[in-house]
């Protein structure tokens, strides 16, 4: 086959290759079947958190000790590349639950949450959302309006809205994000772990169309006084901004990684199409030009590759930095972007229309330049970093 030569495998030692094959086979049975059809039909899939639970997908990266099947960080992230090369929509649904929910919560939750949460969670039995973004406050967490007043009694009551939360209107739970003092800054944000149906949230879909990762739920979340109590902190009071950039953390690497596996599948049905579009007489292939952007793409995965290795290699020896994160998801996500907007030149006309994988795979790529923090934010860490160093 003749985009052997682009798979992660020959860079793997033996159980790496098997791990990744193993989840590359269930992408390729239990999500490719559906991915045109969820994008096309802004169709969320309560079925596809279900597969992802029954094949260990979700339970991943949580501790063995917990239910989880302990993975490592470079087995995190072959496991988003392979998904991210088929559907980018599951890929996020993936990376909110596992990472940014599950891990948040073994991380940071306390015995009574993490045994209440973790195995409905790790097994699609519940779905969980990440409750940060703000209309006025994005990357700039410690901006944030939503606020949580305490009772007499010790409770809660949470105010304000969420907004682009994936998963948001199907969510049991969410991991929200409020200031007990807005003069505080970021000591004063705390998490809370929330059960959606109980405090009466009001659900609503985004504004407009998305322009990619068309098969993941998007929505507003508002509270009005909602009452929460004292035991879903998560984490203590006026940690929040700690929990949520322990999630950003997990959330990046997985975006980089699923950036991989975008690039791979732009190339992968470039490959395809230039060897059999015959123009002039002979395939596409044979041309220079065409040529030249496929040598590209290929130079631009192997590199987005290497550096998110190098990060999660770095994650499991305990010395990343902010900076090697930051290198690795901005690389990664604008190759991205160009990867598939050559594989849509490449394809010409076909490459215009959702026939073809180009055109879902562009728009899915610009998200990923925008979450868990823009390619301008991860520019400023990685200048910040390298500047002190």
């Amino acid at each position: 086959m003749a985009t052997d030569s682009i798979l992660p495998d020959r860079e793997l030692d033996a159980p790496y290759r098997e791990f990744a094959q193993r989840i590359r086979a269930f992408a390729n049975d239990q999500l490719e079947p559906h991915a045109r059809a969820i994008d096309e039909q802004r169709r969320f899939m309560p079925e596809t958190v279900r597969a992802l639970g029954a094949a260990g997908i979700l339970g991943g990266p949580i501790a063995t000790a917990h239910g989880g099947e302990g993975w490592d960080a470079l087995q995190i992230v072959l496991a988003n590349e392979e998904v991210g090369a088929v559907c980018g929509s599951a890929r996020g649904l993936m990376a909110v639950q596992s990472g940014l929910v599950a891990q948040c919560l073994e991380q940071f939750g306390d015995d009574a949450q993490r045994g209440r949460w973790l195995g409905p969670l790790i097994r699609g039995e519940v779905v969980g959302c990440f409750a940060l973004t703000e209309d006025d406050a994005g990357s700039d967490v410690a901006s944030l309006a939503c606020r949580a007043s305490v009772g007499s009694d010790g409770s809660y009551r949470l105010a304000g809205t969420k907004t682009w939360i994936t998963n948001g209107g199907v969510a049991d739970i969410a991991l929200v994000f409020a200031t007990v003092d807005p003069a505080r800054g970021r000591d004063g944000i705390t998490c809370f772990l929330v059960e959606l149906e109980a405090v009466g949230v009001q659900r609503a879909p985004v504004a407009g169309v998305e322009l990619g990762h068309r098969g993941s739920n998007h929505a507003r979340l508002s509270f009005h006084g909602s009452a929460v109590p004292a035991e879903a902190v998560v984490g203590g009071v006026g940690n929040g901004f700690a929990v949520a950039m322990g999630g950003l953390s997990c959330g990046r690497i997985s975006v980089a990684a699923g950036a991989v596996g975008i690039q791979r599948a732009a190339l992968s049905s470039s490959i395809e199409f230039v060897n059999a579009r015959q123009q002039f007489g002979k395939p596409l292939a044979a041309f220079q030009m065409v040529q030249e952007r496929i040598a590209d793409m290929a130079a631009d995965l192997l590199a987005s590759r290497a550096l998110v290795y190098r990060c999660a290699r770095l994650r499991m020896a305990g010395s990343e930095g902010p900076g090697d994160l930051a290198a690795a998801k901005l690389f990664a996500t604008e190759a991205a972007s160009r990867a598939a907007d050559t594989a849509v030149m490449l394809h010409g006309s076909r490459g215009y229309s959702s026939a073809y994988p180009p055109e879902r795979l562009l728009r899915d790529a610009l998200g990923l330049r925008i979450y868990e923090g823009t390619s301008m934010i991860q520019k400023s860490i990685l200048a910040r970093s390298v500047l002190r160093s």
